[in-house]
């Protein structure tokens, strides 16, 4: 039997960061509640957004 670990402890820890600093950017520039929770939502998936504009900046 295998012993297989994860190793993504560090991934997760900068994901967990980010989402936190995104979520406080987003909401902190909302105008309305609504603009909040859609912040929010972004803030849940910005590495989407990093990843799309490193490639449109790289040319891929």
């Amino acid at each position: 039997m295998k012993n297989e670990t994860q190793c993504s402890a560090p991934a997760g820890a900068v994901y967990g960061l980010g989402l936190i600093g995104a979520a406080i950017y987003y909401i902190s520039v909302a105008t309305s509640f609504w603009m909040g929770v859609v912040g929010f939502f972004k803030a849940l998936v910005w590495p989407i957004f990093l990843v799309y504009e490193a490639f449109k900046f790289f040319g891929a």
